[in-house]
């Protein structure tokens, strides 16, 4: 287990994390840029916990497949799946790349935001039960 890694992967999670909620509470929000952030922050997460359990993944925006092998480690992380955050993964490349032209509106887009802060908040106490001790700036998140 890399340490290192793990808090270098938060770090990215939660700025992730915050840089949508800011761009949520502006005038205009463009939205599929917030819920993008959110399935990263997700991503980011979940691959923070394989890391901290030294488990390799693949390279993937898959969350049904990132939770699957978190469920591997703690069969708790089933409890992603029954919360919906699957529907977080379309935010990854589809979206983005015009390949889907849809844009999520202002009511899915604080689903994405609640969807990210549950496997934020599930993550977070998983790294905990399993030893990771979080830095004092982190706890404030």
């Amino acid at each position: 287990m890399n340490e290192e890694a793990v808090r270098l992967w938060i770090q990215k999670a939660d700025e992730d994390f915050e840089a949508g909620k800011i761009l949520f509470q502006t005038n205009s929000p463009i939205t599929w840029i917030v819920c993008f952030h959110m399935q990263q922050c997700a991503e980011k997460y979940l691959k923070a916990f394989l890391i901290y359990h030294g488990q390799a993944f693949p390279r993937t925006h898959s969350l049904p497949v990132l939770i699957q092998l978190c469920a591997q480690i703690d069969p708790s992380f089933q409890r992603l799946k029954e919360a919906g955050v699957r529907k977080l993964s379309r935010y990854a490349t589809a979206i983005r790349y015009g390949e889907e032209p849809y844009r999520p509106d202002i009511e899915e887009t604080q689903q994405a935001i609640e969807l990210a802060q549950t496997v934020r908040r599930f993550v977070r106490q998983a790294l905990q039960k399993s030893g990771f001790v979080f830095e004092a700036e982190e706890n404030a998140g």
